[in-house]
């Protein structure tokens, strides 16, 4: 059993740790929630609800309305005269975001009651019509629908009030499925008496204040309440009763014709919102006043609520921004009037875990079994399908699905992978890293062999100088400069193909060729044509080399060269005017040669020049700034000194480039050639 487990022991693990994952999503608690709500306001954020227009005005009571009437509540005549105004353009319906829950402190009951005033007065006064009486009237006369918020706690001074609205069921009692509030907080009785709807503000408690979703019914006292959305829809329709229709799940359906509002079981849609629009705000004391186009309201939901700071009625909202708590029941009237309510199904939900789950394994066990980079392929491809699959259904179907844990759960499965998979190589590495230890100690060996292989050349440093400095232990790129006379010199300058030990040894037996055929004085083309063969015939599978081959007089300053694949060799004169000898035959090991003819040399007299040959590890090496050094910079380095001979210009170019970083690009080798002053030094 032991032995059992040790073997499967990282599968075990992840699949403790799954059923971990799926038992907190199960349960769901507060932080799970904040995480799926994470995507549900990203759809938002990316594709929000485009409308330039509305079917929903907002009465706003702003700071300007405010300065006008002063401090909130007003008196109620001042809504009667608002309402009036409103009606007269026969509007859908109008809804109010507020509460009346006292009498007006104007009324004449409140006037006797806080005045004590003598019985003659008292006559008088009770004659008066108040603002409450004034404001019932136009509340009578309109299609009007006021507040109602569920609460846990009971209020002074309410009553047994009751919905305006009925419920006709089909399939079951919804009542089992709605949210319920053992209490209700509305308006004065006489007020809510005279409307035509009662409308729950209620909202769900959201962790971090954002309003996301509401149910579209309620229970209050054990009656059933529509949200104002719904409630003054059926009042603008003219109907006097809400059907719900439910299956096996819960509520299903919730209509009032000719709308048809699909919900989650227990009632609930969610609120897709749109960017808030300025002419759908229009100042209470605008209305007031009578200063606004009559055709503004006609056939329109009219909702009167606050924006102003101080009366606190400001709400979150998924797409980030603040806006007035009556501007989200206008979003909702909007959303069930075009059909673009958001819905979160049961079904969705199972489908979420279901697909994570396989793919948590899926990605597991890949993560297991491939290569790492594989693995992020295929967990970044899970991810972008999940995405995928998130934003299709929202945009095409208006359903909200959970992106946010799935990717949460493939994150975590994914890193355990990786971690199980990291201890394991982990372990391999150390076994390698030995390995590598005894490889270094190797290659280090075969370094200072290859250094030593290298030609002492400073007795020529007058007229010849050359420096290699290698970018690995072991160099590719390898110079050799032999006597053959009194006067005459053979030189070359290679860049071998590739890095490390096979280099080094293609290199070395390069080396070793040209020597002995350069002892032999033979003609420079007939050297090259040697060299290039045997190395063609040493079978060093898909290595080849460039070079410079030279050979040249110090007395009479005659030179021959021949470039095979190499960079081009750079000649100046004493004024620093540059030109350069490209390649014109491929790189030496590449194809076999049938005949010396087939190696293309140049000859130049070097009396008046001066000769530097290079390698790409030159041109191609990185300056401190990070830019490549380039010919251009060649030049510049050359065009900078005023010393030059060899031992100068090559210096200067390799400090150039050896500036301490921490490794270099490429091997650097170059070679300078000048033959003003060829006197041996000691």
């Amino acid at each position: 059993m032991k032995l059992l487990f040790n073997k499967y022991k990282n599968y075990t693990i992840f699949l403790i740790l799954l059923f971990f994952l799926v038992f907190l999503k199960t349960i769901n608690p507060s932080f799970i929630k904040s995480i799926s709500y994470l995507s549900f306001d990203v759809y938002q954020k990316i594709f929000p609800l485009n409308k330039q227009t509305s079917e929903v005005i907002i009465i706003d009571i702003d700071e300007k309305s405010l300065g006008k009437f002063g401090q909130f509540p007003w008196n109620r005549s001042i809504f009667a005269k608002i309402v009036e105004n409103v009606n007269a353009t026969n509007p859908k319906a109008i809804g109010f975001d507020i509460f009346f829950t006292e009498k007006d402190k104007q009324s004449p009951e409140e006037i006797i009651s806080a005045y004590n005033l003598i019985p003659d007065d008292v006559a008088r006064l009770q004659n008066i019509k108040g603002p409450d009486e004034i404001f019932r009237e136009q509340l009578e006369k309109s299609k009007s629908v006021t507040a109602v918020l569920g609460s846990n706690v009971s209020s002074h001074g309410t009553y047994n009030r009751s919905p305006k609205a009925k419920f006709l069921t089909k399939g079951g009692d919804p009542n089992e499925f709605t949210y319920s509030f053992p209490h209700s907080i509305g308006s004065l009785e006489k007020l809510e008496n005279s409307t035509k709807g009662l409308g729950s503000i209620s909202f769900l408690d959201q962790t971090d204040g954002i309003i996301r979703s509401l149910p579209l019914i309620v229970r209050l006292k054990n009656q059933l309440y529509p949200t104002m959305a719904l409630e003054m829809i059926r009042v603008g329709s003219n109907q006097k009763n809400l059907y719900v229709e439910m299956n096996e799940a819960g509520i299903n359906r919730i209509s009032s014709r000719p709308h048809k509002i699909y919900s989650d079981p227990n009632g609930i849609i969610w609120i897709r919102y749109k960017e808030s629009l300025k002419n759908q705000y229009i100042s209470a004391s605008s209305v007031f006043e009578g200063k606004f186009d009559p055709s503004r309201f006609k056939d329109k939901y009219v909702l009167i609520g606050a924006s102003a700071q101080g009366l606190f009625d400001l709400v979150k909202t998924p797409l980030g921004n603040t806006i007035p708590g009556v501007e989200v029941h206008g979003n909702i009237i909007e959303n069930i009037l075009d059909q673009s309510y958001l819905i979160r199904n049961p079904n969705t939900y199972i489908f979420e875990l279901l697909f994570s789950i396989v793919v948590a394994g899926v990605v597991f066990f890949l993560s297991q079994h491939t290569k790492p980079k594989y693995s992020l392929l295929i967990f970044f491809g899970s991810l972008a399908v999940v995405i995928i699959i998130g934003l299709s259904a929202f945009l095409f179907k208006s359903q909200l699905v959970d992106i946010s844990y799935p990717i949460f759960m493939l994150t975590i499965t994914f890193l355990t992978g990786l971690y199980f998979r990291f201890i394991e190589e982990n372990q391999i590495a150390i076994v390698n890293l030995q390995k590598e230890a005894k490889l270094l100690r190797e290659r280090e060996l075969a370094g200072d062999v290859q250094k030593s292989l290298f030609p002492d050349i400073s007795k020529f440093k007058n007229f010849l100088y050359a420096k290699n400095v290698p970018a690995r232990d072991v160099s590719g790129d390898f110079f050799d400069v032999v006597n053959v006379g009194e006067n005459e010199y053979f030189f070359i300058l290679a860049d071998v193909s590739g890095k490390g030990i096979t280099a080094g040894m293609y290199m070395a037996k390069a080396a070793s060729i040209f020597r002995t055929i350069s002892n032999l004085s033979y003609p420079l083309e007939k050297v090259v044509f040697t060299v290039n063969n045997e190395l063609v015939e040493a079978k060093f599978k898909g290595m080849f080399m460039t070079a410079v081959f030279g050979k040249f007089n110090i007395e009479t300053g005659e030179a021959i060269f021949v470039n095979a694949g190499h960079e081009s060799i750079m000649v100046f004169d004493k004024e620093k005017n540059f030109e350069f000898m490209k390649s014109e035959i491929p790189p030496i090991g590449i194809i076999k040669y049938s005949s010396e003819s087939m190696v293309k040399s140049k000859a130049t007299n070097l009396k008046e020049k001066t000769f530097l040959v290079y390698t790409d590890g030159v041109t191609e090496g990185y300056l401190r700034n990070g830019q490549e050094l380039g010919v251009e910079g060649v030049e510049r380095i050359v065009r900078n000194l005023e010393i030059i001979n060899p031992q100068n210009i090559v210096d200067s170019i390799t400090t150039e480039l050896n500036w301490g970083a921490e490794k270099l690009r490429d091997d650097i080798t170059c070679l300078a050639l000048d033959i003003k002053n060829t006197e041996l030094t000691k």
